[in-house]
């Protein structure tokens, strides 16, 4: 890799150190300020931010498919993930919820023998499944886990499932999309606008306590709102200019980071087979990365 390509695979990188503090935040601020008045503020915080270090936005410059396909993808999946997260009857629920969203790098990686024309050999696809498989892990932890408990949990709370089922599918995609039709143009700053405006028209509709302000929650709120901004501004110069393949094994990740913070957040207590995930998920990246790496 070139001084270029590689400086910009450090901005993806730090996106998904970034990222890993999100699904802890993010439960604990909807418990604040409730699940669309939390995600309302974040990405208005967001938006703000990106606004004042990148200037207003402008959709001239955005290539128009990657304006409102790639826009509507990116606005759905941070309201289907940011209401998954903060719908959960629990917080360990949460957590779970979390590691489902987390599915998207394998669909980055599937979905980019398709969109791109990503090569790969066939070590791809035990190394998909055995990342697949330490995710399991990790939600599973210590207790006893089937097909058929997993569906009951699912049943128990089925608009949080599907919403942080389709979050996954969605950001996979929009990564692609990205990829292919951004013309090298950061549309960010614009998609954080219209989630933020998305969310405060539904919050208007919803019936949510009242917002209230408290020091621990208001530090909280900018910390999320912050990061958020800088993870995504640097997750999209990552996969326009830096080298996707590393950034999408490296994601493999995120989930077990994701999971450690949240759970040293939350108070949550995660046992030895949360630690079998994350030697799986580390020996799925592996093999992804040898599967590609010749084709990055």
């Amino acid at each position: 890799m070139d001084s270029s390509t590689q400086r910009a695979t450090l901005f993806g990188l730090l996106a998904i150190l970034l990222w890993s503090t999100s699904v802890g935040l993010l439960r604990s601020i909807s418990e604040h300020f409730g699940p669309v008045g939390g995600a309302a503020l974040i990405y208005t915080v967001s938006a703000v931010c990106l606004c004042l270090a990148r200037g207003l936005p402008k959709f001239r410059e955005i290539p128009t498919r990657y304006l409102w396909i790639g826009g509507a993808l990116f606005v759905t999946y941070e309201i289907s993930l940011a209401l998954a997260i903060g719908l959960a009857h629990s917080r360990s629920q949460s957590l779970e919820l979390g590691m489902i969203n987390y599915l998207w790098p394998s669909l980055t990686i599937l979905l980019a023998l398709f969109i791109n024309q990503q090569r790969s050999n066939l070590w791809l696809w035990p190394g998909l499944a055995l990342s697949l498989a330490g995710i399991v892990q990790v939600m599973k932890g210590d207790g006893d886990w089937s097909p058929l408990q997993m569906w009951h949990n699912i049943l128990d709370n089925p608009l949080a499932y599907g919403l942080a089922f389709a979050a996954a599918l969605i950001w996979a995609l929009y990564c692609n999309i990205t990829r292919r039709w951004s013309g090298g143009k950061n549309g960010v700053s614009l998609f954080f606008c219209a989630t933020a405006i998305v969310l405060w028209v539904k919050f208007a509709f919803v019936s949510e306590a009242p917002i209230h302000f408290t020091l621990p929650s208001s530090l909280q709120l900018l910390f999320m709102g912050v990061s958020t901004a800088v993870a995504y501004s640097a997750w999209n110069h990552g996969i326009q200019r830096g080298n996707m393949t590393l950034l999408a094994t490296a994601s493999y990740f995120t989930p077990v980071l994701s999971a450690l913070l949240a759970s040293l957040w939350l108070g949550l207590h995660p046992g030895w087979a949360f630690w079998q995930g994350v030697i799986m998920v580390v020996g799925g990246s592996l093999l992804c990365w040898l599967a590609t790496r010749r084709y990055g």
